[in-house]
């Protein structure tokens, strides 16, 4: 379990009473934010505190890892210079009886401030440009004891017991999201019938899209499968953020079976550009063996095209789980 602060004064209303976190992926000039990367790295059952108007005045647990989501339509001109696509995390929020003002215990905090990132000056006022950032156990301890008891209660209620991750519907999204811009191709007079065929069934892994991969791909980079009826050609850059050109494009696929997409697609692998497997830190392992991932290897899945690196760069930087200012 890891424990972050958050600062909404801007949307807390819209995420609190809708149970999630969002953020830009990157800032208006295109530049990565540490603020926002660190949504890469949430995990269920992960422990929020929410600071609002200078005052902590909710705790959320994260329901679910961090995807792909577009900008709510309930923050309205909100971030109106934010980006429409950014990360998402589904969390459960339940409001404190007894709001702490930080500033008023500064003398206590002090102490215990990071040296990088904290989300107070040492006067005690918060540091808005902050979004999203990680505390220490001893910080987020003394927070505890001057929020009080119900901190245990609210804990106790929402933290996954026997090991098991909280699970909320983020396919279900996802699918939503797709399928609104699957009806967006479907209606696009200028796109041919036979296009908008390839492109639909591009989504799923097959068609053309399947046909042009497998120019390239013979077999699933990880498990060795190689026969086409149980492997899907997966995006490199996520069908929902590819153009329609991006969406039929071979070296922006590879051969998976159903298994390791998932894992790809929702950033809990990767691949370096020299075909090292990256393993996103947030990823469950014991999940990964099970699905025929050995995580207690060195893994090299073999050489990619220039083409399949520059989409491979995509999905390190936009999908992956894994931030990369580090701290």
């Amino acid at each position: 379990m890891r424990y972050w602060w958050v600062n909404q004064n801007q949307t807390f209303r819209q995420e609190f009473s809708s149970g999630y976190l969002w953020s830009p992926k990157r800032n208006a000039n295109g530049a990565q934010n540490h603020f926002y990367e660190t949504m890469r790295e949430v995990s269920p059952g992960d422990v929020i505190v929410s600071f609002v108007d200078t005052r902590l005045i909710a705790i959320g647990v994260a329901q679910s890892y961090c995807f792909e989501a577009p900008k709510p339509t309930e923050f309205g001109a909100t971030g109106s210079n934010w980006e429409n696509i950014g990360w998402k995390i589904s969390a459960k929020f339940t409001r404190l009886t007894h709001e702490v003002r930080p500033k008023d215990h500064i003398a206590v905090l002090r102490g215990v401030l990071p040296p990088r990132y904290s989300p107070l000056q040492a006067n005690g006022n918060g540091l808005q440009g902050i979004y999203l950032t990680e505390l220490s156990v001893d910080f987020a301890q003394v927070l505890f004891g001057l929020i009080g008891p119900e901190v245990e209660v609210i804990l106790a209620t929402a933290i996954p017991v026997a090991g098991y991750q909280l699970i909320a519907p983020v396919e279900d999204e996802i699918e939503g999201w797709e399928r609104k811009i699957e009806n967006t191709v479907a209606l696009d007079d200028t796109i041919a019938e036979t296009e908008k065929q390839a492109l639909v069934s591009s989504r799923r892994g097959q068609g053309l899209f399947k046909r042009r991969v497998m120019e390239l791909e013979t077999q699933c980079r990880i498990t060795k499968v190689d026969n086409p009826t149980h492997l899907i050609a997966s995006h490199c850059k996520p069908w929902r953020d590819a153009t329609n050109e991006e969406r039929l494009n071979g070296e922006n696929g590879l051969l998976l079976t159903p298994s390791i997409d998932h894992l790809f697609d929702r950033g809990f692998i990767g691949f370096e550009d020299n075909g090292t497997l990256i393993i996103s830190p947030v990823a469950h392992l014991p999940s990964l063996d099970r699905m025929g991932l050995v995580t207690k290897e060195k893994i090299n899945v073999g050489r990619f095209t220039s083409g399949q690196k520059n989409y491979l760069d995509f999905h390190r930087n936009y999908v992956l789980l894994e931030a990369h200012v580090r701290r």
